[in-house]
């Protein structure tokens, strides 16, 4: 089972940015996509983006297109999410998940082992 520990959410203003991060225990992270979720108060999780295994391929929702990039760093078992252009609706708990497969997948269903979450909070 791999622990995955987010980090980097807090408090900016629309407009700004952030950078998280989320660190992976154990050897097959190379081997596998990753993905970042994120859930609002009442909503469902929902899909923000997903990489590869290797970084080639990389998928992002609709609503963030543009404004935030995935990356992944497999020597240092790291997947990372730079946001910019912060707005008020991209607040949430963003959590990092690990998908079953090597693609860049965008549903829930496939990622297996998923992060406690970061807080992202966007002020107006």
């Amino acid at each position: 089972q791999v622990l995955l520990v987010e980090s980097g959410g807090g408090l900016v203003q629309a407009g700004g940015s952030l950078r998280l991060s989320c660190a992976a225990s154990g050897r097959t992270f190379s081997s596998y996509g990753m993905g970042w979720f994120r859930q609002a108060p009442g909503k469902e999780r929902e899909f923000v983006a997903a990489i590869s295994w290797g970084g080639g391929s990389t998928n992002y929702a609709d609503a963030v297109k543009g404004r935030f990039t995935i990356s992944r760093d497999n020597a240092k078992n790291t997947v990372y999410l730079q946001m910019v252009s912060l707005k008020p609706e991209d607040a949430a708990v963003y959590y990092c998940a690990k998908s079953f497969v090597r693609n860049a997948v965008t549903t829930v269903s496939g990622f297996g082992s998923w992060g406690q979450g970061t807080q992202v909070t966007v002020s107006s």
